[in-house]
């Protein structure tokens, strides 16, 4: 909850990143607040009973979200989503203003990895920011079960991450209304 919020004024793309490993994570606890509780919440040394509360709190809140929603065995809470459609909305804006041909650069030279991993998707396509993040989120599962990533993996890692970090840093400008001034 702390780190989360954190996360979202300072990258965007960890957030969301960090976001669907806490879905995953109360999924894994069969969104049972009780074991989050002696799994996760009691396992974090230094906190002070406030915080514990709020984190306990803030677990419940996205529990009852993930009920209600109906993503209880996959998909994202809407706060998620509605924070992907930003950044792809954002995304936009930086392709079809002509200040930010570096960023249209650093997108052209992904251009290639995405339309490859939608090749893989079959009938199951995202949008292009999202099918970024899908496989980033992918490579991280992968590393956390210690599973073996290829070279090549690697590689097209690399170059998703740099996009999605310069992504991330417009959004972080966007958000304090730094970006488009002159507007």
């Amino acid at each position: 909850m702390i780190t989360a919020s954190a996360k979202k004024r300072e990258n965007i793309a960890e957030y969301l990143l960090y976001m669907w490993q806490i879905e995953d994570l109360i999924r894994a606890y069969g969104l049972n607040l009780e074991k989050i509780q002696e799994n996760i919440i009691d396992k974090y040394s230094g906190l002070s009973e406030s915080q514990r509360k709020d984190m306990r709190e803030w677990y419940e809140s996205l529990i009852e979200m993930m009920r209600m929603e109906g993503v209880t065995e996959h998909g994202h809470l809407q706060l998620n989503r509605n924070t992907l459609a930003d950044i792809e909305q954002l995304h936009r804006r930086l392709l079809h203003d002509p200040k930010f041909a570096a960023y249209a650069n650093q997108y052209y030279a992904t251009l290639p990895l995405i339309v490859e991993l939608r090749s893989r998707a079959g009938d199951n396509k995202k949008d292009e920011i999202e099918t970024l993040f899908e496989a980033m989120y992918g490579i991280l599962l992968m590393r956390l079960q210690g599973k073996e990533v290829s070279e090549d993996t690697l590689k097209a890692a690399s170059q998703i991450s740099r996009f999605l970090a310069l992504l991330a840093s417009y959004y972080k400008k966007d958000y304090n209304n730094e970006l488009f001034k002159d507007e």
